[in-house]
């Protein structure tokens, strides 16, 4: 067996070394936490920018010149912010002014439920019913979530302008990384791999998430169920997140279909969310993406608590995202990324001690006394 070899010197700093980087740890995310309503801006303008920087290269790759190029793709961009935010706001504003309706439709349901169920010997109460599932709670977090992303949108002119400029650096980036590294190409190569595996994670799982919302709101809207469009929006900002995105996407449109139809059609809802989601999340996504590119259930859950605590409702769309982006960065670390097969769904089928990471030096070894 082989081990990596380690001074003594070296491992007697080890205590000091873990120590300096919990207080690094601890100061880095109380600046993220002080400069929130900045930071989720620029979250989600790069956000834009890399799912607009296709578009950008396809215009180039036809002799469009740049600036003409983002200037027709941010055109495209704007447009799609104020379609968003009309939709957003207005679908929130119409289910805020009926909320009482449901309400009350609500808890008539729950106290039929609960007097048949009475008949038949159960102890029910009702008001104890009402308080464990409160429709306007329920519903209420889901659609604050996307209040705060309205609230995001509300603040176009500063997200055009920073997805503008993001657009015009990323197409000279290359260039100031030659000019940076000079003659160190294996170091560039590794700089491209990750800019590359960030980019095509996002795109994917934006198109991924954006065929299940789309599935959704054409469900909906065939059942009848009211606000189908915001449903569908919502799948798709959810879908962002293995697993629990799905269960809390689900939960108020299966309660709506509930109130307005009836236990049946609720039934049909859940069955076609259940479907819907488990097709892909479990066989479009592994085939597109691979396996590499999964998180584990842990780090799914303590990423949402640890980017909700961070940055809200925002933090929480944005939490899965920004851990894979650092997962992929750790796997291009020869230093860190024992980390990222940490995180990993899945057992790496090779010892890290093995696995090449392109610039990366190899450490020395050593047999295992």
């Amino acid at each position: 067996m082989l081990i990596p070899s380690m001074g003594s010197e070296n491992a007697g700093h080890a205590p000091l070394r873990l120590l300096i980087g919990g207080a690094c740890l601890v100061v880095i995310l109380a600046g993220l936490k002080a400069a929130s309503s900045l930071l989720v801006l620029i979250a989600f303008s790069a956000f834009l920018a890399i799912l607009a920087t296709p578009l950008v290269n396809w215009l180039r790759r036809r002799r469009v010149p740049d600036v003409l190029a983002v200037g027709l793709v941010m055109l495209l961009v704007l447009m799609f912010l104020s379609g968003l935010a009309g939709v957003v706001g207005g679908s929130l504003n119409s289910l805020v002014a009926e909320m009482p309706r449901y309400q009350e439709r609500f808890n008539a349901l729950v106290t039929s439920v609960t007097s048949v169920l009475e008949d038949r010997g159960v102890e029910v109460s009702a008001s104890r019913v009402r308080g464990l599932m409160d429709l306007s709670a329920t519903i209420g977090f889901v659609g604050g979530t996307v209040a705060q992303l309205a609230s995001v949108l509300s603040d176009t002119f500063l997200v055009f302008l920073t997805v503008v400029f993001l657009l015009f650096e990323g197409v000279v980036l290359p260039a100031k990384l030659r000019a940076a590294l000079g003659e160190a190409s294996s170091d560039l190569g590794r700089y491209s791999k990750i800019i590359t595996e960030i980019h095509q994670y996002v795109v994917i799982k934006t198109y991924i998430s954006l065929a299940a919302g789309v599935l959704v709101w054409l469900m909906l809207w065939m059942l009848g169920v009211d606000f189908a469009l915001l449903w569908g929006l919502i799948t798709f900002l959810l879908h962002f997140i293995p697993n629990i995105g799905a269960i809390v996407a689900g939960v108020p449109p299966v309660l709506l279909a509930l109130i307005q139809y009836g236990l049946g059609r609720a039934m049909v809802v859940l069955v076609g969310f259940t479907v819907i989601c488990m097709i892909f999340g479990n066989i479009v996504e592994p085939r597109v993406m691979g396996r590499r590119l999964g998180l584990s259930t842990l780090v799914v859950f303590l990423s949402l608590l640890v980017w909700g605590w961070l940055w809200g409702g925002m933090g929480m769309l944005l939490s899965v995202p920004l851990t894979m982006i650092l997962k992929i960065v750790l796997e291009n670390s020869h230093e860190w990324h024992w980390i990222a097969a940490l995180m990993d769904d899945a057992v790496p089928p090779e010892p890290l001690s093995r696995r090449s990471i392109p610039g990366a030096p190899v450490l020395p070894t050593r047999p295992l006394d």
